[in-house]
């Protein structure tokens, strides 16, 4: 469990450092032009931290029923919030996520943001929104995963 602890305080260390990055360095011209995009998955990957050490501290403290067999769940957590924070990013890009609480979200990241810490956060729910969206949009039919009664 300490090694899963170390393995997410650095990682959130690693993207609180990528996110404010190009504030430190002078940055490639395509790497700014891409901040958003950077950022999204960044914070993405820190709802997905935040998510796993909530997940620690209350099954190992709180519910006493630690399972080490859940050591890769802790492991790539992370690594799928930061994917689905880069994805958010895209999908609302390309306006099939829209933000409603904004009537120009284009002068701001902060609602681009939003998201992508929820889309971290919560990857499964995520997951089966852009499943939705796929099913809607273009005709896709929903994983078994998504159209199983199994919540994970």
């Amino acid at each position: 469990m300490k090694k899963i602890i170390a393995y997410l305080l650095i990682c959130l260390l690693l993207f609180l450092s990528l996110f404010v990055l190009h504030e430190l360095f002078d940055m490639p011209l395509w790497y700014t032009k891409r901040l958003l995009f950077a950022k999204c998955a960044s914070i993405g990957g820190v709802g997905g931290i935040l998510y796993c050490l909530r997940a620690v501290y209350l099954n190992r403290c709180v519910l006493k029923q630690w399972d080490p067999d859940w050591q890769v769940w802790y492991y790539l957590r992370p690594i799928t919030s930061t994917i689905s924070g880069f994805i958010s990013c895209i999908f609302l890009k390309a306006g099939l996520l829209v933000l409603e609480a904004s009537n120009n979200p284009g002068n701001t990241p902060y609602g681009y943001l939003a998201i992508a810490l929820i889309a971290g956060y919560n990857v499964d729910n995520f997951m089966k929104k852009i499943e939705s969206i796929a099913h809607t949009v273009w005709g896709i039919s929903k994983s078994r995963v998504s159209s199983s009664n199994n919540e994970n």
